[in-house]
């Protein structure tokens, strides 16, 4: 089973796509990303046992912006109102990157939507990435954008000013990122399943740190960089090996 199509929430039309049957899991991309070039590689895995709610957020690939900067916060309440229009109570989510952030973000402001947190590739304290990281997100440039991503959001929205626009954003909200804090994080009640690759943006001490910090968490290492571990579209080569991934990890946190 597939379906796609639109919702108009709090000003924006955002696209949504909807797989399989069963019990509803929502995926959330990384930041400047589409679904497919976040979940491309997983989501007909993924779509044999559970209902698959894909949606692409504030100024990404098909959804409209607004004018306004986007922000993990509103990027939480968009999603909710998605879950609203489509008349789902409850859901798993999987969030990779930005998407982990805003999932984690959902499961603190609306811990009542969400029954189990996957959380892939999170940075939730600006002191958990390499210097290096702010140095890039401070003086990067749209040239420097992953070619995939420019290629993907082209490919299903052929407006460049749109892309530009996107990247500044994206760029803009890492660039003026405000740590979690330890408050909101110690907040969390729901299970958590925490994801890194060994060679992350966000460091081995950092996520190790966090998930000492979330009630009922269950933290995973896998061999690579930023999604490596479902094939996410910037970490794929020829040693890309699906026998690394994630998915029984996630299948059996799900299935608890």
């Amino acid at each position: 089973m597939f379906t796609s199509g639109y919702s108009d929430i709090n000003g924006i039309k955002m696209y949504y796509e909807i797989y399989g049957q069963g019990k509803p899991l929502l995926l959330l991309h990384g930041g400047g990303s589409t679904i497919q070039t976040t979940f491309g590689r997983v989501i007909p895995a993924l779509a044999k046992k559970h209902q698959l709610i894909c949606t692409e957020l504030q100024a990404h690939g098909r959804t409209s912006d607004r004018n306004t900067p986007i922000s993990f916060n509103q990027d939480a309440k968009d999603v909710i109102g998605l879950l609203d229009n489509l008349n789902i109570q409850q859901a798993d989510i999987f969030g990779f990157s930005n998407g982990g952030m805003t999932a984690l973000k959902i499961a603190i402001q609306y811990p009542e939507r969400c029954n189990k947190i996957i959380a892939g590739s999170v940075l939730l304290k600006r002191n958990g990435a390499f210097t290096q990281f702010w140095e890039f997100m401070n003086n990067g440039t749209f040239d420097q954008m992953p070619q995939q991503y420019k290629d993907a959001f082209l490919e299903v929205n052929p407006d460049s000013t749109k892309l530009i626009a996107m990247y500044q954003k994206c760029a803009d909200r890492m660039i003026n990122f405000t740590d979690f804090t330890d408050e909101e994080i110690k907040s969390i009640k729901v299970p958590v399943l925490l994801i890194n690759g060994k060679q992350d943006v966000g460091t081995y001490e950092h996520i190790t740190a966090m998930a000492k910090l979330i009630t009922h968490c269950k933290l995973v290492v896998f061999p690579g960089g930023h999604g490596a571990y479902i094939g996410e579209i910037t970490t794929l080569n020829d040693n890309y090996d699906n026998e690394e991934s994630a998915l029984p990890a996630i299948e059996k946190f799900l299935s608890e």
